[in-house]
């Protein structure tokens, strides 16, 4: 064999093995990237998960939250009709008392004048004891309205703090 043959296959080798380092120094650096790929993966896969735990646990709160208020709003609405019936019952009997009033204000008398007086108290007791009963009338719808809407806006008080704290 000549010299300038074995030269050659020496410098084939040498390229050869070169070229084997390259490739397992390849290697290597694929294997390390792909460990650190898959820890970064595995890291975001946790902080997914404990985010959407976090999350349910929110909504989980913010639900309890609003039930919660839902139903003090019913317990203060059932308050309110209860106090309305209670209300009412009275205003009934005040309108009977002055019915009784007025009917009680005519006096029968032989004097013409004191019919005439008579008869005049017992229509202004008529007009007043009428104007009383609308006046409770309507005092009671505005009071049942008035509670209602104070329940409702409470109601969206509470619901609105229990999602911003």
């Amino acid at each position: 064999m000549k010299s300038w043959a074995i030269r050659v296959i020496v410098l084939l080798a040498l390229l050869a093995s070169y070229w084997g380092v390259y490739q397992h120094g390849r290697s290597v650096e694929k294997a390390a990237a792909a460990e650190a790929s898959a820890k970064r993966d595995s890291g975001d896969r946790l902080a997914e998960v404990i985010g959407e735990r976090a999350a349910r646990q929110e909504e989980q709160r913010r639900a309890t939250a609003h039930e919660e208020a839902r139903a003090h709003a019913q317990e203060e609405r059932t308050i309110a009709n209860a106090g309305a019936a209670g209300a009412d019952a009275a205003g009934q009997r005040l309108r009977v008392e002055a019915g009784k009033l007025a009917a009680t204000v005519s006096c029968p008398s032989t004097n013409t004048a004191a019919v005439a007086r008579g008869q005049a108290a017992t229509r202004a007791a008529m007009v007043l004891s009428d104007l009383l009963a609308r006046a409770d009338d309507r005092a009671g719808e505005l009071a049942k309205a008035y509670d209602q809407a104070r329940i409702a806006g409470q109601l969206c008080e509470r619901s609105y703090n229990a999602l911003i704290n």
